[in-house]
């Protein structure tokens, strides 16, 4: 079981030297710049092996409760109606699922696959397009862990998350009220992903402007004044589905997110400060939104090393894939060629050891 686990990183690798050959890229406006970028079908064959793995994966963290859910839905549509009925919250999700168990029958891995399909689909469409380097954005997401955390557990949510990413492209054209319906509608996923209609506000303009220092010093203060932060928490959120977020926390004892976990996701963040100058000389629309989404994807990560693990920890996904189309760009314009190789050794073999500890110290999977 272990080596599936290894064998896929082994795959994107192998994967992006034979892709990497003449002819599988096309030129891309990005940005009103013209890039060079793979072509879509390549692309997708690097992340097909990972949605077969995740649709296939067996009973793993949350799939038991997924697959109980889903066999409890209707088989016919004259059931639909009363079956909504039920549901009291992420009502999209659940009818989503239900339109799928109508077509394919009540088959969890045909279901889990479909999943998988979608939010992968959305995965390449975005890195594909927008990353400077795909095969490492694609590897940063995996070695990160990440696909276990949301592709296995919390798919709801990520269902979200997915759907509000292919929102750059909104955001990157100032096409605000678009941004906003697409999270509306993501939102009948997962209530949380609301969180990103200020947020995106703070995030567009100049990386490290005057709005995102200011979130900084608003996580500071909430780390110094944790009392009173948490009783913040409680009256925002008491008329919404997290209203006992804060007594859940505290009843399950959760010591909030691993500070391992916080340095890794931190490092883009890092590296954007020190390079911040070139950054600003650069004045990239997209790498100043990418900057900060992950200044902001560090502040809540470090507010829920102070807090929960478990619900304020699950926030910063909505920013830290943002990160993985950040630290390829980072790399290649924060760094002097003959430095960059070096740069990428030590990445993998970092993200590598991260996976490690992950896979063994949090999912018990090695």
């Amino acid at each position: 079981m272990t080596s599936k686990y290894v064998l896929i990183l082994v795959w994107i690798g192998i994967a992006a030297v034979i892709f990497s050959q003449e002819g599988m890229q096309q030129p891309e406006n990005i940005c009103g710049k013209t890039e060079y970028r793979y072509r879509f079908l390549w692309a997708f064959l690097v992340f097909l092996p990972v949605i077969w793995m995740v649709g296939t994966r067996g009973n793993i963290g949350d799939t038991e409760s997924y697959a109980m859910t889903f066999r409890k839905m209707p088989q016919a549509i004259s059931g639909l109606a009363h079956y909504m009925s039920t549901v009291k919250k992420d009502r999209g999700f659940y009818l989503l699922s239900a339109i799928i168990k109508l077509i394919i029958g009540n088959n969890t891995v045909r279901y889990f696959l479909l999943l998988a399909l979608g939010q992968g689909l959305c995965l390449v469409y975005v890195f594909r397009k927008y990353s400077i380097n795909y095969a490492i954005s694609i590897f940063l997401f995996m070695a990160s862990s990440d696909y276990i955390s949301w592709m296995y557990n919390g798919i709801r949510q990520f269902t979200a998350v997915i759907l509000s990413f292919i929102g750059i492209e909104f955001l990157l054209n100032d096409k605000i009220i678009k941004f906003i319906i697409l999270i509306l509608i993501a939102s009948t996923m997962h209530q949380s992903v609301l969180i990103l209609i200020p947020f995106a506000i703070i995030a567009k303009g100049r990386a490290w402007n005057k709005k995102t220092i200011l979130f900084i010093l608003i996580a500071i203060a909430a780390v110094m004044f944790i009392g009173k932060f948490t009783n913040f928490l409680d009256t925002v959120l008491s008329d919404t589905q997290y209203k006992n977020v804060v007594s859940d926390w505290k009843q399950f004892e959760d010591d909030g997110t691993n500070p391992i976990r916080v340095l890794v996701y931190a490092v883009p963040t890092i590296l954007s400060y020190i390079g911040r100058k070139i950054i600003w000389i650069e004045d990239n629309k997209l790498v100043n939104l990418c900057v900060n989404m992950s200044i902001i994807s560090t502040g809540l990560y470090v507010v829920s090393m102070f807090t929960s693990g478990i619900f304020i920890g699950r926030l910063p996904i909505y920013f830290s894939l943002y990160n993985y189309i950040l630290l390829p760009w980072e790399i290649e314009n924060l760094f002097t060629e003959r430095s960059k190789k070096l740069v990428y050794i030590g990445l993998i073999g970092f993200y590598l050891l991260f996976y490690y500890y992950q896979m063994h110290m949090t999912y018990a999977m090695f």
